[in-house]
Formats: structure tokens, C-alpha cells, sequence
């Protein structure tokens, strides 16, 4: 994987793109300038940087998922260089927006990375409930409020309406992809072209977004008239994410996803001789190692805690997954239909019982039952090696992964122009 140049060497802390950000506003007030658009359920500042004064309004949102810290160095990258040369934005008539951090409390509970190693990532890992990921709105009936990151996110996009807002997402282990809520032209192109570039894998078929439209390999595109309808997937809550509130002022949303470790297996085009067989080996894999956690907790008190909550949602929904994986038929979402997509569907089947495994061990950790938590570690160091093993992944240095989110985020900004 080749490097890139670049001042970024590693993942910032939320408080330390803070602090770096303010220190360029302070060294280039004539360009950049940063005012705070609410706080957080905790009371930490939600703070958002503009740089530019065009016509053009973009924003870039980082941060919106604690277990993915990619999108915090690549919005200091971007900082860093407008403040080094604002020409650029004027030559596109754009000001850019970008939301420092949308969940620095949940970013302050993710502990990893070591090594970095797969294990010591797991170690610290920390991803919210469904419910207090804050890109998504509650839907109706759901009787809960907004969380306030939300409420603040929705206001900038209701007073910027802008022409385009960038989410920056990072996958453990895998290949990036694309997803957008409206065509672009040319984004597809010049994606993949900044991907090639820089050695970064696409995955053949992600999936994520199961009946998005798939124009292979790397990019999904939202269907249109799906706006209002709710995934099956119960983690995606669609009509309800902010991706999609602002499309009716005609913006257009890209969910940029970096991954940590790429797997090159993830490309790879050639079919699969019987897709379905695939689904319910994935699916069996799955639903075994679910089972083997909660053996794992069987008479154990579980602590209530922020990670206790996020893995008994885990626990408690991921059994209906694979049953997702079977509604959508192999011919018509290609999901299980390549060797590419196939070994996607692989590494998801381990990845949900292991992030369950270890937030449960966080918590049994935290509340003093060291046995139970050092059965949970365990299968994740076991779940860690055998993964590793399966598809041979490699680390993507930080300075590429960011170097892939902001080149892209650019690129699609010039195909405005």
C-alpha cells in the first residue's frame, strides 16, 4: 500500500482537531473561521469550520461514528490546506463547511487503536446503539427526541442548504466504496481514479445499502422514490438519516468509507458458482459465533454502561441479519453473487459478533468480572487471528486513508464547476 504525503500521521483525538483547527483560525483569520452549532448530550461544543466565502455551499461532516476517526484527520488535512492556500476555493465559488466532530462523546469512549493490530483496535472498541448514532432521526412512534448532535447537524443543513455534504466513514477491515443519495456525473470516475491511485481496494459490492443501485465496483446510488421508505436492515433507518433530510433542497449526499485494513479479495470480480450456498454459510458463521458470546455471558450480570448497551443491541438484533441476506434475492442485489461481494458478506458475518464480544468485555471489564470479560477476549483473540488468516489484511496507512477521503471530496467539488 503506497504511502502519501501528508502532515497527518495518525488519528487525532476529537480534542486535538479542536485544538489544531483553532489554532489555524487564529493564524488565518481572513480565511478560516469556526463558531460552535450547539453541544453535545454531555455539553461538549459541536463546532463547525468555514473557509471560503463562494457562492457554492459544501459541507463536510466528521465524526458521526466514535470507531471511526478517519474523518477527524481528514477534515484537520483539509483545514490545513485551505488555510495554506484559499485560492483554490475561490476558483470553485465554494464555501466549505465542516462539523469538527458530530459525536465527540461516544469519540471519547473508543479506546483503540494498538499497534496497530486488529485486536488492540477491538480492545478499545466503542460504537453506540442504533439509537444514539446521531445521523439518525428518530422516526415516528419511535418516542424519543432528537439527540442534540442531530438537532445541531440539521440546523447547519437547513441554513446552508448546501449543494453537496460529504460524510466521512472508515471500515475495520475491507475495501472503500461510495455511496451517494442522487446521481452525479463523473463522480463514479473520478472516485475510482483517486481510489486506483492510491492503491486503496473497492469493494466489488458492499453490503452495505442491499438495494441501492450498484454500479460495480465501489459506488451505490439511493434508488429514486426510496427517500421516504425504511430499510430492512434495522441498523439503516434511511428515511430517517441525515444523509438523506436536505434532498429537498437538492443537495446530494456522499458517504465517502475509508478502510483501516484492505483486503484485496474484495475486488475481485469473478462469479460464484451458487450465490445462495454463500448467504447461508455466511449467515450459519454469523449466528454460531452470536451464540457463542451469549454462552459466554450465560449467568452473568451484565452492567448497564454504554458498551453493555450497544452490545446487548448487538446481541439482540444481529440474529435478524442473515435472514436480511436471504430476503434479497442473489441475482437482483448481487450481495453474495461475485467472489468480491462474497468475501465482503465474510468479513461482516465476523466483524458484528466480535464488536459484541468486545464492548461486552469493556463492561464486564469496567465492573470488575474479570473472568467473564477474559472468556470474551478469548474469542476475540481467536476471532482476531482466524480473520486475519481467512483474508490476509493489510494496514492502510492513516496519511492514505485520509489522502482518499479528501482528494475525493475535492474531485466530486469540481464536477460542479
Amino acid at each position: 500500500m503506497p504511502e502519501h504525503s501528508s502532515v497527518v500521521h495518525g488519528y487525532p483525538a476529537a480534542e486535538d482537531v479542536e485544538s489544531a483547527v483553532r489554532r489555524l483560525v487564529e493564524e488565518h483569520p481572513g480565511v478560516l473561521r469556526l463558531r460552535e452549532v450547539g453541544r453535545s448530550g454531555s455539553g461538549r461544543p459541536l463546532l463547525l469550520l468555514s473557509a471560503g466565502s463562494g457562492a457554492r455551499h459544501v459541507l463536510t461532516v466528521a465524526g458521526a461514528h466514535a470507531n471511526e476517526p478517519v474523518g477527524g484527520a481528514a477534515v484537520s488535512e483539509l483545514v490545513r490546506q485551505f488555510a495554506g492556500d484559499a485560492r483554490w476555493l475561490a476558483e470553485q465559488d465554494c464555501t466549505w463547511h465542516m462539523v469538527l466532530c458530530l459525536d465527540p462523546d461516544g469519540a471519547r469512549l473508543h479506546e483503540g487503536l494498538e499497534g496497530p493490530s486488529l485486536l488492540g483496535y477491538h480492545l478499545g472498541f466503542y460504537r453506540p446503539e442504533f439509537t444514539r448514532q446521531p445521523e439518525f432521526l428518530p422516526g415516528a412512534g419511535d418516542g424519543r427526541s432528537p439527540m442534540p448532535e442531530s438537532l445541531a447537524l440539521v440546523e447547519v443543513l437547513d441554513e446552508l442548504r448546501p449543494e453537496l455534504q460529504f460524510s466521512l466513514h472508515g471500515i475495520e477491515v475491507g475495501g472503500s466504496f461510495l455511496q451517494l443519495t442522487a446521481p452525479l456525473p463523473g463522480a463514479a470516475r473520478a472516485y475510482r481514479a483517486v481510489a486506483g491511485e492510491l492503491g486503496v481496494p473497492l469493494e466489488f459490492r458492499p453490503f452495505d445499502g442491499m438495494d441501492w443501485l450498484a454500479d460495480s465496483p465501489g459506488v451505490l446510488r439511493l434508488p429514486e422514490g426510496r427517500l421516504g421508505e425504511e430499510e430492512k436492515d434495522p441498523s439503516g433507518f434511511l428515511s430517517r438519516a441525515t444523509w438523506t433530510y436536505p434532498a429537498g433542497y437538492g443537495t446530494v449526499s456522499a458517504v465517502i468509507e475509508a478502510p483501516m485494513w484492505a483486503v484485496p479479495a474484495v475486488s475481485d470480480p469473478t462469479p460464484v458458482a451458487d450465490p445462495a450456498a454463500e448467504l447461508r454459510k455466511t449467515g450459519d458463521l454469523l449466528l454460531g459465533r452470536l451464540q457463542q458470546v451469549s454462552d459466554a455471558l450465560a449467568g452473568v450480570r451484565e452492567p448497564s454502561s454504554p458498551c453493555q448497551a450497544a452490545a446487548r443491541e448487538l446481541l439482540d438484533v444481529a440474529p435478524e441479519v442473515p435472514a436480511n441476506w436471504q430476503e434479497y434475492a442473489p441475482a437482483a442485489s448481487g450481495i453474495a453473487a461475485t467472489a468480491g461481494s462474497t468475501a465482503s458478506l465474510g468479513i461482516a458475518s465476523r466483524r458484528i459478533p466480535l464488536r459484541a464480544a468486545a464492548m461486552m468485555r469493556r463492561a464486564l471489564l469496567a465492573d470488575g468480572q474479570d473472568g467473564a470479560a477474559r472468556a470474551l477476549e478469548g474469542l476475540m483473540r481467536e476471532w482476531c487471528a482466524e480473520l486475519s488468516a481467512e483474508f490476509r489484511p493489510v494496514w492502510v496507512p492513516v496519511p492514505t486513508q485520509v489522502a482518499l477521503q479528501v482528494r475525493v471530496m475535492r474531485a466530486l467539488v469540481q464536477l460542479g464547476r
